[in-house]
């Protein structure tokens, strides 16, 4: 049987690969709804956006929701230095015809959770924590009906890319990524120490264009465009596809190593807001509370990507 899921999101050129790859995989994934969230660019855009993508895909019968426009407890940090001032800054897409649903994104994942059979929908949020701890405070009683949480979010090795000890996804709204981390559901962590090693390098980026189709040229285009910020920044090969990696766990968990451990989310300093606190090495005492992350087969990964861009 397909896994359930609900991607929560804020695309951002890897967020739409990441929907489109759980689009081209419906023997293992079935998309329950896709929710929007403030994070890369406002919501507005965000829900733009996640419409765009399912229609580069040819599948405008996905229901996608607006859910929250800014975080809990602080105002909005965007990165349109990053994704362009769109979020999707790469090739010319249309605006998308399919409709954005009326119902809010947060009630959204609450009725689906209790309407489901507990425990068969996994939450895949590829952006900040809003909508799902939102969630969780407006109906506690959710927490227990979640089958997983697999979200991409954090460091510990590679520490911050929006701060030096914050990840972008946690730093916007950390407040919310520690409700997320206290709920007690199963959480599995996709940090920049695994994201980082999933470079779109030029012999890869040119298998995307390669497939000749409209979802392959796109996705190169892009990666194209996303790439020209991190290669300055790192002095890397190519752009990290963070996102996608959510998806990818989900399809082949083989693909990725890592540890279950104990992660705590800093909200106060001034110096580490927003970083995750990992006791990669055991040395406290604190429960493990979620899987972390710490490596993939980035071949395997780029196999599974094209492959399945391929298909749509």
């Amino acid at each position: 049987m397909p896994r359930k899921i609900i991607i929560d999101t804020d695309p951002g050129q890897d967020d739409a690969v990441a929907i489109l790859l759980a689009l081209a995989s419906p023997e293992e994934i079935e998309i329950l709804g896709i929710t929007a969230v403030a994070g890369n660019v406002p919501l507005a855009l965000t829900a733009r956006n996640a419409r765009k993508v399912c229609e580069v895909a040819g599948r405008s019968d996905i229901k996608v929701f607006a859910g929250c426009d800014r975080p809990l407890a602080h105002s909005l940090v965007t990165a349109e230095h990053v994704h362009g001032k769109t979020g999707l800054d790469g090739p010319d897409l249309p605006d998308p015809t399919m409709p954005l649903q009326d119902q809010h994104g947060v009630d959204f994942i609450i009725e689906t959770l209790r309407a489901e059979p507990s425990g068969t929908v996994t939450l895949c949020p590829l952006g900040p924590l809003t909508n799902i701890a939102t969630a969780l405070q407006k109906a506690p009683d959710i927490a227990e009906k979640v089958q997983e949480i697999v979200l991409m979010g954090g460091a510990y090795f590679e520490v911050g890319n929006i701060t030096p000890a914050a990840e972008f996804n946690i730093y916007v709204d950390p407040e919310a990524a520690e409700i997320v981390f206290k709920s007690g559901i199963p959480i599995v962590v996709m940090p920049l120490d695994v994201t980082h090693k999933a470079l779109v390098t030029a012999p890869r980026n040119d298998a995307f264009r390669s497939l000749g189709t409209h979802p392959g040229t796109v996705v190169a285009e892009w990666t194209d465009f996303f790439e020209r910020f991190d290669k300055e920044k790192y002095g890397s090969a190519g752009a990290p596809l963070h996102d996608p990696t959510v998806i990818a766990y989900l399809i082949r968990p083989e693909l990725f190593t890592g540890r279950n451990v104990n992660v705590e989310i800093e909200t106060h300093s001034d110096l580490t807001r927003g970083m995750t606190v990992a006791d990669w090495w055991r040395v406290t005492d604190r429960a493990p509370n979620a899987m972390f992350m710490g490596d993939l087969d980035a071949d395997g990964f780029f196999a599974l990507l094209t492959e399945r861009i391929g298909r749509l």
